[in-house]
């Protein structure tokens, strides 16, 4: 295998205080001919916090993006959706924010994520943000995540 520079694959890495001390690192992709691929991470079990409470937040993120010659390599993506955890920022802010991290990374040809976050005050909030219009002929299955109704 050729040596690809990752600092936390295959060692003891821990998630790093805060998602702008987050390291996302990445690994050469081969894009083939003819429709891109796509690919999705899911993350049912994001967590922050309330940046006025400092009570947690929960969501379910759902990231699809077509790679262009960067792929987001999947443990230091662990690593920084974890680097939340003790981050106070609305919904909004942190749904955006894994979504351009990721864009900064990569460059993919596209991006969108959804993250469907669980009641604050008796309200869910989704939030979707993409990149532009999708690549042409790209399969995009739906998200899967239900409109709120326990998000079970």
């Amino acid at each position: 295998m050729a040596d690809l520079s990752l600092t936390q694959l295959g060692v003891d890495a821990r998630p790093a205080a805060s998602p702008d001390e987050a390291v996302l690192e990445t690994v050469p992709f081969q894009r083939r001919p003819g429709a891109p691929a796509i690919v999705r991470f899911t993350c049912p079990e994001f967590t922050s916090l309330c940046p006025v409470t400092g009570q947690p937040d929960f969501a379910h993120l759902v990231i699809d993006y077509a790679p262009d010659e960067r792929l987001v390599e999947s443990k230091s993506l662990k690593l920084f959706l974890t680097s939340f955890r003790n981050h106070g920022a609305f919904h909004e802010d942190c749904t955006v924010e894994v979504g351009r991290r990721i864009v900064e990374a990569t460059h993919p040809l596209w991006l969108r994520i959804g993250g469907y976050w669980y009641p604050r005050g008796g309200i869910p909030i989704d939030v979707f943000w993409q990149t532009g219009a999708p690549p042409e002929g790209a399969f995009l299955p739906d998200q899967g995540v239900p409109t709120y109704r326990g998000r079970g």
